[in-house]
């Protein structure tokens, strides 16, 4: 008699019992997931190239985006990469995002807070301290990394390019690019347009080099903004999929 009842426990009870086993396994499943997007192996400069490319790959729900200028990068050596930044667009972190999927290389940029939480997550975004002595010995150790001129409210024209930062690429001898970044409103299409490494006409010595070149990067950025016909809006939540608003 026990046997029959426990028998006709087990039939009532089962369901129950796979249906919480079942539960336990997608929850399981789901932290397995979240630990797999937000841990990897880090590079030297806590670069993480697999979160890198999923954000990247997230952000092409929002933008299709085209780079022109690649042969301008070099494909092993170290170079700057000096970009327009709109208020709120994230242009720098766009810019290397784009940039490192069209050459194949890592990319990173400068403009990581130095607080938490925030910027351990830039880090592993290839996020550098906007420091001179730090940009320098990554350009000096053949990385790619991308700056932002100073934040402007439309794309009509770029902003002041820091000189010191510009310095570091002068003391690491390596490339220094324009590059102009921009998006249409109401279209998910982006570009990034790379310019020719920037050549002064007579040699400088000193913050007179740094100076130069970081006024001769500004005038070539507007030239190209100029030519690309710049207009203008956007929040934060351009980056957002299937929002219309905004221009990076």
């Amino acid at each position: 008699m026990s046997s029959t009842a426990q028998r006709l426990a087990d039939v009532i009870t089962m369901p129950a019992r796979n249906a919480g086993s079942q539960a336990a396994s997608v929850a399981g499943e789901t932290v397995r997931h979240l630990r797999d997007w937000t841990t990897n192996e880090v590079d030297d400069w806590g670069r993480d190239a697999a979160f890198v490319h999923r954000v990247w790959t997230f952000s092409r729900l929002r933008w299709a985006t085209s780079v022109g200028g690649v042969e301008h990068v070099p494909k092993r050596t170290g170079a700057l990469i000096v970009v327009n930044a709109r208020r709120y667009a994230l242009a720098p972190v766009f810019a290397a995002l784009a940039i490192g999927a069209a050459v194949d290389r890592p990319v990173r940029f400068v403009g990581r807070p130095d607080i938490a939480p925030l910027g351990p997550m830039m880090q592993r975004l290839g996020a550098l301290l906007p420091i001179e002595a730090e940009l320098e010995v990554a350009l000096r150790a053949g990385e790619l990394v991308v700056l932002g001129a100073a934040h402007t409210r439309t794309n009509l024209h770029t902003g002041l390019i820091d000189h010191q930062l510009v310095g570091a690429a002068v003391a690491a001898k390596v490339r220094v690019l324009p590059a102009a970044t921009m998006s249409v409103p109401f279209q998910r299409n982006a570009r990034v347009e790379i310019g020719a490494p920037i050549r002064l006409s007579h040699k400088r010595r000193g913050p007179l080099e740094e100076l130069e070149t970081a006024d001769h990067l500004q005038a070539h950025i507007n030239a190209v903004l100029d030519e690309m016909g710049g207009t203008i809006t956007g929040t934060p939540i351009d980056w957002l999929p299937n929002n219309w608003v905004g221009r990076v």
